[in-house]
């Protein structure tokens, strides 16, 4: 292989696993730390990307913002709906069985779809790459890289280590990581649980919407786009451990580069073989890579 494709489908890799980080790490949060089955959490992946597409014109044209402030508006716009659907649905389901947790969450599902269908209908949409990113760089002789996968790369990697910032340096972090590890006692030291797990649930929400809303200009935005991000960021969490935000970046840079050099050498079997690194790892390590 010539040293500038293999550069270019290393960086495809890290993207794209860097991608898979922020939407999964959302996803551990609110699975490991609350105990909730949530299969609508792709739906936030594709309300991220939807908002991306609907409101950047709106943006331009009121705040007078590109499209960065169009997706700290995404953000602001999806914590929010993560704050209210937390108290509104999934503040009943902690003490429900798993299968009620997964029905609920897939009823959401059809209805973000449904929502989705009347507010911008059923066409695909394109969201234009920012003018002062659309530049590339050149690798090799005829190779060039888009400047704003560069981008997307560096967004989740800032994002990833104010996260473990967060979580490791401050007391919101203290309190979320007491909170997965025993919440009667958090309780019983003043905290309010719930109050807690609502903050939780819109940050993980919003880290989905985050990753749709940057990934936008890359992938298009379409109808049940969500559905794939959500199977593949399950796995991500299995593989890394439930619960553990150093486990899902590892793993989801494992299968990035597993679905990307397997789509160039063995396409035919591209499809199976990043289920195929989750059985071989859950063989050996049944609790993932790490435990929270």
């Amino acid at each position: 292989m010539d040293p500038a494709i293999f550069l270019i489908q290393c960086l495809n890799a890290v993207q794209y696993g860097l991608l898979l980080f922020l939407v999964a790490s959302g996803l551990t949060l609110i699975f490991g730390i609350m105990g909730i089955i949530n299969l609508a959490h792709g739906a936030f992946y594709m309300v991220g990307a939807y908002m991306a597409f609907a409101l950047q014109p709106l943006v331009a044209q009121y705040l007078g913002g590109g499209f960065v402030v169009t997706v700290l508006v995404c953000v602001l716009l999806a914590t929010l709906l993560g704050y209210f659907l937390e108290w509104a649905f999934y503040s009943y389901l902690y003490h429900r069985e798993h299968l009620q947790q997964v029905l609920m969450t897939y009823g959401l599902i059809l209805v973000f779809e449904e929502l989705r269908s009347i507010i911008v209908g059923n066409d695909v949409h394109g969201v234009p790459v920012p003018g002062w990113l659309a530049s590339s760089i050149k690798l090799g002789d005829v190779m060039t890289y888009p400047v704003y996968r560069l981008f997307i790369s560096a967004m989740c990697i800032v994002v990833g280590l104010l996260m473990f910032w967060v979580l490791t340096r401050t007391r919101l972090g203290m309190m979320i990581r007491a909170g997965a590890s025993n919440r009667e006692m958090i309780n019983s030291l003043g905290i309010d649980i719930n109050r807690l797990f609502r903050i939780v649930f819109a940050i993980g929400v919003a880290l989905a919407a985050l990753a749709g809303a940057i990934a936008a200009p890359v992938s298009s935005v379409y109808p049940g786009m969500g559905n794939a991000v959500i199977i593949i960021c399950f796995v991500v969490v299995v593989i890394g451990g439930i619960g553990s935000i150093k486990g899902a970046f590892l793993a989801a840079m494992l299968v990035g580069f597993v679905d990307t050099f397997g789509q160039v050498f063995f396409p035919a079997a591209a499809g199976v073989m990043v289920y195929l690194l989750m059985a071989a790892i859950l063989l050996f390590k049944p609790e993932g890579l790490f435990k929270h």
